[in-house]
């Protein structure tokens, strides 16, 4: 039997045992056991226990990845963050004991290989509605914000009776969070996404009476009268998306 046969056994085994006994019941010897293998060559193939969680959270979530990796973007990004996050909760209620490995076993400084993809795949949604002058704060806090919710929302359905686990509990949460989080119509045409952020901005800054915001912020008058001259530029330097 090669290395690759005896790894994949052996994450067969503990994903069928994580099942059966949940986190508590995967130790590196009840695996090994499982397995049909000497525990020294479990920690040959995955060094170490964290090495072993690590390895069967990704295998056991390679399905939820291989659809994700097959989602096909629409020309509506909004509407594909909201796919997206269907997807994510569907997994997790249907997969409680791989999900709460992955989720629920946060440790500082490691994260599985297969949640750092899940979070390579949002980012891309994300920088695509970024694109498309969509996304109302930086796409890394959009990152924060929609990971938070939706692990929260799904690790707290988990700890309920599996008859209560219900998705359109958590529904109004993905609208709340995402209608935060993006523009609910997309910008005029007639402008770049620069252009709006730019016309937006300078809308901010501009003195209201005696009070100059930037001023107040410590900048001096030119420097001011600067920044509020480049908004300006940019705004007539992307007039058209055509």
């Amino acid at each position: 039997m090669t290395s690759d046969d005896q790894r994949e056994r052996i994450l067969s085994a503990a994903v069928k045992l994580l099942a059966d006994a949940g986190p508590s019941g995967l130790s590196t010897r009840a695996v090994a056991a499982a397995a049909g293998v000497q525990t020294p060559t479990l920690y040959r193939l995955f060094a170490d226990k964290d090495g072993l969680l690590d390895a069967v959270a990704s295998f056991g979530f390679e399905s939820y990845l291989a659809e994700k990796r097959a989602f096909v973007p629409s020309d509506d990004p909004v509407a594909d963050l909201r796919r997206g996050w269907d997807v994510h909760v569907e997994f997790g209620l249907a997969n409680p004991a791989i999900y709460t490995l992955m989720y629920g076993n946060a440790r500082p400084g490691r994260q599985p290989v297969a949640a750092t993809e899940n979070r390579a795949i949002l980012r891309g949604m994300l920088e695509r509605a970024n694109a498309q002058g969509l996304l109302r704060v930086p796409v890394e806090a959009a990152v924060v914000a929609i990971e938070a919710s939706t692990t929260g929302a799904v690790l707290l359905l988990l700890t309920q009776p599996e008859q209560a686990r219900d998705a359109q509990l958590i529904r109004p949460l993905r609208d709340v969070v995402l209608d935060a989080l993006t523009e609910r119509t997309s910008p005029r045409p007639d402008h770049s996404p620069i252009a709006e952020r730019a016309q937006s901005l300078l809308g901010i800054i501009t003195p209201a009476g005696n009070t100059d915001p930037v001023t107040d912020a410590g900048f001096s008058v030119s420097e001011a009268g600067l920044l509020r001259e480049w908004l300006a530029r940019l705004n007539e330097a992307h007039p058209s998306r055509h």
